[in-house]
């Protein structure tokens, strides 16, 4: 598969659906070590920007803290060979970030919220919510569904 780079930002019309259907993604940060590290997220998005929902106790929210950079990548599990990839800087947003993750929840699972369901309910106090929003500076895709 041959990757092409779309326009700075933003999410071809090809591939705009792989970011809001409940299609786990994987975000890549850097330790700091410089090493990456890369978990499975649920995610959505917002217009071109792409949003996770993690914490600021996580490896992902201490590195995203410590350097905004990451990626994001998404392949349609009806056909591997179809991917977006996008990579930019990130801003940690507060304000909604419950709402946000039980918005998630709904999305990717049949619970209605997070806490008392996916995590115990006991669990919400001992954790910083943050929405990841993902700017992207750089948007690849498979260039045979382009």
């Amino acid at each position: 598969v041959v990757t092409i780079e779309v326009a700075r930002g933003s999410i071809p019309e090809s591939h705009c659906d792989l970011p809001v259907r409940p299609i786990p993604g994987v975000l890549t940060t850097m330790d700091p070590d410089g090493q990456p590290h890369s978990v499975l997220v649920w995610l959505d998005a917002d217009g071109d920007v792409v949003r996770v929902n993690t914490t600021l106790e996580r490896q992902s929210g201490r590195n995203l803290a410590a350097n905004p950079r990451a990626s994001v990548l998404v392949v349609d599990p009806d056909d591997t060979s179809r991917f977006i990839q996008l990579r930019g800087d990130v801003e940690l947003v507060r304000a909604g970030a419950l709402r946000h993750l039980d918005e998630l929840t709904r999305m990717y699972t049949r619970h209605p919220r997070f806490y008392g369901f996916v995590y115990p309910e006991e669990q919400a106090a001992r954790e910083t919510r943050v929405i990841a929003v993902l700017h992207p500076i750089r948007v690849s895709v498979d260039a045979i569904h382009r």
